[in-house]
């Protein structure tokens, strides 16, 4: 959530930040509201002072109050009641304004409306060559993925991986832990795969993204879209103590997604679909340490590619293209030869206190000193079909077998997925 202080003490900014992201912001409203807020109040504080004072008076003269005393208290604490009242609906109008409305980009995300202003930052790799054999293909003929099995048991945007297939996903999740925590010093965090909605709205999956999240109706309870959501969610309502940051997270869940925005795209394959595996990176730091942490973590997740042997690129998202609750987003995109396009494995952002105002969180820098809020970070390393789907389409050999990268071998216990 954005800061009400902020926007209030300087709403061009906001209103042109906001602008950026395509979005028009009810800035003007949020300031009357405000204004509104502190009225009222100034009259509830007047009031309850008033009728102190009376008290207070009463009492040092040890008599009882007039009638005319009684009836001013009576007037004074219906009128009260009368503006605690409005003043919880006009909170509540403020708490349901800024709820909806994104993060602000920071000052050197690309400007752009879309992913055509995206900024490629970097690639890495070489060549991006063209074989037309894709994993839609490939994969079901090796007997390790069964797209019908997946819409017969579930419907579409569901599949099932079989054999190799299956211990293929199994051994890139367990080698992307291992090297997080292992390399990187990420603490791995097996969190609830179901969430209090209080929590799906720190994240800021809340109220914007209802309709593309699945939910329990008897238990009120959300399933995770990405781990992100429960990492985030680990300290809400909690001050951290001095000397603890930064935290740094690092979990595999499944991710359960509507797509109800992305109808019509990418419907052959598994590369936009349901339910999903996903290795997430998260961090809890200082402000002053966020960017660097940010380019931190974008390098962890290329050491991921780089080590797989794939084509990637790096690209800067414009403030039309970056998330809800992001400032700032890089996507690391690989190479997948087979369907011939740069698929999205990762995609990592700095939230600046975007999340930790909506959670409740804060940290206190030293012991005695006053509370702040930290900086929240995601990233994915790596998502998975998609990075599943480019070792296939990358180490397809001309007699249909598939060789996997060496440092997948330890974890597999073979080299190579051959047909049966």
């Amino acid at each position: 959530m954005l800061s009400l202080e902020q926007i209030v003490r300087d709403p061009e900014k906001f209103r042109v930040a906001l602008v950026r992201r395509g979005e028009d912001p009810p800035i003007d409203r949020i300031i009357e509201l405000d204004l509104r807020r502190k009225q009222l109040i100034q009259q509830a504080d007047t009031d309850r002072a008033r009728r102190n004072n009376v008290s207070k008076a009463i009492g040092n003269e040890k008599r009882k109050p007039t009638p005319e005393e009684i009836g001013e208290m009576r007037e004074t604490g219906d009128r009260i009641k009368t503006v605690e009242a409005e003043l919880a609906a006009v909170l509540e109008e403020l708490d349901t304004t800024l709820l909806p409305i994104p993060n602000t980009p920071l000052d050197d995300v690309p400007d752009g409306l879309d992913e055509e202003s995206n900024v490629i930052v970097r690639t890495s790799g070489g060549d991006t060559p063209s074989h037309g054999n894709a994993h839609w293909d490939v994969a079901p003929a090796l007997g390790i993925l069964d797209l019908e099995a997946g819409a017969s048991i579930s419907g579409a945007r569901f599949f099932v991986l079989k054999g190799k297939g299956a211990k293929l996903q199994r051994a890139l999740a367990a080698w992307m832990l291992d090297v997080q925590t292992e390399e990187h010093g990420y603490t791995e965090i097996d969190p609830p795969l179901l969430v209090r909605g209080e929590t799906m709205t720190g994240s800021g999956n809340l109220p914007k993204f209802k309709d593309n999240l699945y939910r329990d109706d008897e238990s009120d309870l959300w399933l995770v879209p990405t781990a992100e959501v429960a990492l985030n969610g680990l300290h809400q309502g909690q001050i951290i103590d001095p000397g603890t940051l930064p935290l740094k997270y690092v979990a595999q869940t499944p991710s359960f997604r509507k797509e109800h925005t992305s109808a019509g795209r990418d419907v052959r394959g598994i590369k936009r679909v349901h339910q999903f595996e996903k290795v997430e990176m998260f961090r809890y730091v200082e402000p002053e340490n966020s960017e660097a942490d940010l380019e931190e973590m974008v390098g962890e997740a290329e050491i991921l590619c780089q080590r797989l042997g794939l084509t990637y690129r790096v690209l800067k998202l414009c403030a039309g293209d970056i998330g809800f609750q992001s400032a700032k987003t890089y996507d690391i995109e690989v190479w997948s030869p087979g369907s011939a396009e740069w698929l999205e494995v990762s995609s990592i952002s700095t939230c600046t206190d975007f999340q930790a105002r909506r959670t409740g969180t804060r940290y206190r820098p030293e012991v005695g000193a006053s509370t702040r809020l930290p900086h929240t970070l995601n990233g994915s390393g790596l998502a998975l079909p998609r990075i599943w789907i480019a070792v296939v389409e990358n180490g397809l050999q001309e007699d249909g077998s598939v060789v996997v990268p060496e440092v997948l071998v330890p974890y597999t216990g073979w080299n190579r997925i051959e047909a049966h």
